[in-house]
């Protein structure tokens, strides 16, 4: 297993260099220059000049590449333009704030998404299947932003049972910090819930139709039984990928969703810095939300070889 880890982690160290390029690439063909906002109204010529040798901006862009890539390996992302913080601080103050509403959200996704996946295939045909995939349909046709905006005005405005807006660390008050996360991991979480229900329920219409499930039934299993720990089992291979890769999407952050319920999340950093042209804080967050993407592939990876034995005897 530890081999295994060690080769997948090898063919990520490629990945994570063209990403850095990438990222870096992306900043300079971002309009402005961050040393004419950083040298003031005056834009003083020395001033600019002694900015542009700090900053190596002088240097050819591929040195100014190889100045920043040895930065970022010594853990040093560069300071924010506008706050004149460390981009890293910046990204480890709001990395928790978008794991906890990933986190919710996925557990509303797998509560509504995978019930119904199951059970749109196993009644395939009947109203219990139209209704799943009218649901999982009007999941992934309507904004998320529509659906939090509705959410705000009928259960905050109208009700009054949970905040509009905000956010509380669950470590200061645990039950305000619930329900001020419960609403936009809803809102998120309904949408994730569609493509986890479709793929599930694809995946398990082609494993009822094996050879297995079929001698199972005919061994006079409970239906349950043979639901649950034959098919589902074999079937969730894909769904476990699927779900790796949406968790990796919302680690990048939900932009308009922490935007209208005013969560302060990588989504809310990364817009504020693009408004603020402040690149450094816009390539610290794209390179942390690739280096998520590529750490929840590693885990679905040996999520893949723990869940089946015979990937596990290839090793």
């Amino acid at each position: 297993m530890l081999l295994f880890i060690l080769r997948r982690i090898l063919i990520a160290i490629p990945t994570l260099i063209l990403v850095s390029m990438f990222v870096f690439a992306l900043q300079k063909l971002l309009p402005g220059d961050p040393i004419l906002v950083m040298a003031g109204e005056d834009r003083d010529p020395e001033v600019i000049a002694l900015l542009r040798e700090k900053y190596r901006m002088n240097e050819p862009i591929p040195m100014q590449y190889l100045y920043w890539a040895a930065d970022v390996l010594r853990g040093d992302l560069g300071i924010s333009l506008r706050t004149n913080e460390p981009v890293l601080s910046l990204i480890a103050s709001k990395l928790p704030v978008t794991i906890q509403l990933a986190l919710m959200s996925m557990l509303f996704a797998f509560l509504i998404g995978i019930p119904a996946g199951i059970l749109s295939a196993v009644r395939k045909g009947t109203w219990v299947d139209w209704l799943a995939n009218l649901v999982a349909l009007s999941g992934l046709s309507i904004p998320n932003f529509w659906l939090g905006i509705m959410l705000i005005l009928l259960v905050s405005v109208n009700l009054g049972w949970l905040p509009a807006s905000g956010y509380e660390s669950p470590f200061v008050d645990p039950v305000k910090s619930l329900q001020t996360m419960i609403m936009p991991a809803f809102v998120l979480g309904t949408a994730l819930a569609a493509t986890l229900m479709r793929h599930t329920r694809s995946a398990m219409l082609g494993v009822l139709q094996a050879d297995y499930v079929r001698t199972a039934r005919a061994k006079g299993l409970r239906g349950r039984v043979v639901i649950l720990k034959h098919a589902f089992r074999n079937a969730v291979l894909p769904v476990v990928t699927l779900s790796a890769l949406l968790f990796g999407e919302l680690l990048a952050g939900a932009v308009l969703t922490e935007q209208i319920f005013t969560i302060p999340g990588f989504g809310k950093l990364i817009v504020d810095a693009v408004f603020n042209r402040d690149y450094a804080v816009v390539q610290g967050v794209v390179l942390c939300t690739a280096v998520g993407f590529i750490l929840m592939n590693l885990v679905a990876d040996v999520l893949y070889v723990i869940l089946n034995p015979r990937l596990r005897t290839a090793q």
